[in-house]
């Protein structure tokens, strides 16, 4: 398939964002068809640039998140710059920002000033807490966020402090959902003509993502607080982790089929019919003997693998727990195109996660990498009318700036 084919194909979008929730926000958006032009300030670039892991002094980080994007980077601090960016501006759809309320009204660039140029454009704002509430001149990051929303304190074992996600949940969940979001405003301004603001919050998406704690509080009458559980799950018994011989899996065994598939595999008849299990309210009042009785099972086989194959066999749902060389290995993960292979002008071959989008007639695969800074720099300018005395005496004064590995 080609990029004709792509859905976004013929948007433009400035992402004006940094390290993770805007960046993601614009991947997504590259790979559905969008020109996506990524603004950076001069030496230093967007932050994410100084997050490992690197090579050769590129960051992984950075490359996974931008790629697809085209490089500008110019001081918006002298008027040169910023009148160029207005004149992009001019010509945008959409415009991503994630910096704290505020800081972009004291550059130019805040929602009204770059509505009031260009009415049709669509400006997504990400920030820790939003534009209004008591907390919206807080900053904060996506950890911030997990711990004010309640998920970090149903995580780990009682009585401990509770471990990070190591997945950065808070800013991908609301990067995908500025993803919707902005889609969503350009479908709307088809038949309205103009643009709007949309103002996320990693607090308000991390609230947003509880599919149970909330509800529980509120129908208890505040009485009934999720707490910490460690490996198991003891309002869904058995659904946790278990460990074998040679390594952890999961089991997910909480409804009545299943469990009984899995009673019978592992104590026969007179397991299955146990009344102690034979409901989920039964098993949930005996959480502990249940989860014992897997355990001990899982610990007597002679490794993971075979649990799993016991399991499999049974019709129970299971999986390994597996490390990251497991997944990218994973027979399904390359039958699905999960990883993408990208030659990049410094370190040559890279492999990076892949986007999960699956279109019947178009292919999302980035295969363009990440922008080194500046990169593009001259042809955005030539594009947006300036000459090239002009744009020479702004690559002379620093207003525009590219690392040394960009070919000019």
């Amino acid at each position: 398939m080609t990029a004709q084919d792509l859905p976004l194909k013929g948007i433009r979008v400035i992402d004006y964002s940094h390290f993770l929730a805007g960046p993601f926000m614009g991947r997504c958006l590259a790979a559905m068809g969008a020109e996506v032009i990524k603004v950076e300030r001069p030496k230093q670039g967007d932050a994410g640039r100084a997050h490992g892991y690197f090579k050769d002094g590129q960051s992984g980080y950075f490359l996974q998140q931008n790629m697809g994007k085209q490089g500008l980077c110019i001081d918006l601090r002298d008027t040169r710059g910023l009148d160029l960016i207005m004149k992009l501006v001019d010509t945008a759809d959409v415009f991503i920002e994630n910096y704290r309320p505020g800081a972009l009204e004291r550059l130019g660039l805040g929602y009204q000033a770059v509505s009031a140029r260009n009415p049709r454009l669509i400006y997504c704002s990400v920030s820790a807490y939003g534009h209004t509430g008591p907390y919206a001149d807080r900053p904060g990051f996506g950890l911030i966020a997990e711990a004010m929303s309640g998920a970090l304190a149903q995580l780990g074992s009682p009585g401990e402090a509770p471990p990070l996600l190591r997945m950065p949940l808070a800013d991908m969940y609301t990067g995908i959902h500025g993803v919707a979001a902005i889609n969503a405003a350009l479908v709307g301004r088809a038949s309205s003509g103009r643009g709007q603001h949309i103002d996320l919050a990693l607090y308000d998406c991390m609230v947003s993502m509880h599919d149970y704690a909330v509800q529980r509080y509120f129908l208890s009458g505040g009485n009934d607080l999720p707490k910490q559980t460690g490996s198991g799950q003891p309002d869904s018994t058995v659904y946790g982790v278990f460990p074998a011989k040679d390594g952890n899996l999961v089991i997910a065994a909480q409804v009545d089929d299943a469990w009984r598939r899995l009673a019978t595999l592992i104590g026969g008849s007179r397991l299955s019919s146990d009344e102690r299990f034979t409901t989920p309210a039964a098993r949930n009042a005996h959480y502990a003997e249940a989860m014992d009785i897997v355990r001990n099972w899982t610990l007597s086989q002679p490794s993971r693998d075979a649990c799993l194959a016991a399991l499999e066999e049974a019709g129970v749902p299971s999986a390994p727990v597996q490390t990251i060389e497991e997944v990218v290995n994973d027979p399904q993960i390359q039958a699905r195109g999960m990883l993408v292979e990208q030659e990049h002008p410094v370190l040559g071959k890279v492999t990076l996660p892949n986007l999960p989008f699956r279109f019947s007639d178009c292919d999302t695969t980035v295969r363009a990498p990440a922008p080194l800074l500046g990169q593009d720099n001259r042809r955005i300018a030539v594009s947006l009318g300036l000459s090239a005395e002009t744009i020479d005496a702004m690559v002379r004064d620093g207003v525009l700036y590219n690392e040394a590995a960009v070919q000019e």
